[in-house]
């Protein structure tokens, strides 16, 4: 989904749309092809699955009825984007996965927690709250401005950068909120106080049962918010125990040229098509 978004963006401030000769726009897909054969050519993976979100509720709403209530709708041109985009994903027999009532992340954050016994697991995103999932066999690729362009964070350059464990990112969030998905954790609470409070004192527990050793400010508005503080903490933490699977023989990358080629001629995608022999040429 942060792929797709991406692309679509991208080129709609421009109104780029890419409308194809049956009046369909496909800039968000292209794009999303584009960021996905770039990424196949950076990190060579030898398996991939790709995880979507399915609606805009998930049972994070039900705890909290405004959390992403300050997003949008999505563009018109985005809405049959949606579908088409995942039939471009199964052209490539690669495994499409969502879950009703759950996010994306939380779907990544399940299959990364059952692979990552018997691979490397690398995430491609470009989501900073996934973070939270790196350990010594999940690695995490952030997209960056443009194509092939990303920092790749373990759980060392994770630490170097905050001070702090990825596991605490869980903690920081409840602490300083998310204003992207409209929720406030601590009023008042930045991130420079949040980590300090994280580096000193572990958790959000250490925090609450050290209260008398923080500033008379920090106290009071912990105090005020502690309702929040405990909520913030469950909307930011990354469910990894969501009924989904994929298993590794069904997410071998190997993608066949006739079937993906059939899709981008429907699609109007051109220069595509070399793209994928040339990649299936390299594989055998």
């Amino acid at each position: 989904m942060a792929l797709l978004f991406r692309a679509y963006f991208a080129t709609a401030v421009t109104g780029q749309f890419m409308i194809n000769s049956k009046g369909i726009p496909t800039n968000a897909i292209h794009g999303f092809v584009k960021h996905f054969f770039t990424a196949i050519d950076h990190f060579n993976p030898s398996h991939v699955a790709v995880c979507w979100d399915m609606g805009s509720k998930t049972f994070r709403n039900e705890m909290y009825p405004d959390y992403k209530a300050n997003r949008s709708e999505a563009p018109v041109e985005l809405m049959p984007q949606f579908d088409i985009v995942k039939e471009v994903v199964e052209s490539f027999d690669i495994p499409n996965i969502g879950v009703v009532g759950f996010e994306a992340d939380d779907c990544i954050g399940t299959i990364a927690k059952k692979m990552k016994g018997s691979a490397h697991v690398t995430i491609l995103t470009g989501d900073q709250d996934i973070l939270q999932l790196l350990d010594d066999h999940i690695s995490v690729a952030l997209v960056k401005k443009g194509y092939g362009n990303y920092l790749v964070h373990t759980p060392n350059s994770f630490f170097e950068e905050k001070g702090i464990e990825p596991k605490q990112m869980i903690d920081l969030k409840a602490l300083m909120g998310d204003t992207s998905d409209n929720y406030p954790g601590v009023k008042g609470i930045g991130e420079k106080t949040a980590l300090k409070l994280l580096q000193n004192h572990l958790h959000i527990e250490g925090i609450l049962e050290n209260l008398v050793s923080l500033t008379k400010g920090q106290r009071t508005k912990i105090e005020a918010d502690l309702d929040m503080l405990h909520l913030s903490r469950k909307l930011a933490e990354i469910k990894c125990d969501v009924p989904v699977d994929c298993l590794l023989e069904e997410s071998i990358y190997r993608i066949a040229p006739d079937k993906a080629i059939a899709k981008f001629r429907e699609l109007e995608f051109k220069h595509f098509d070399t793209l994928v022999q040339h990649k299936n040429e390299v594989l055998a």
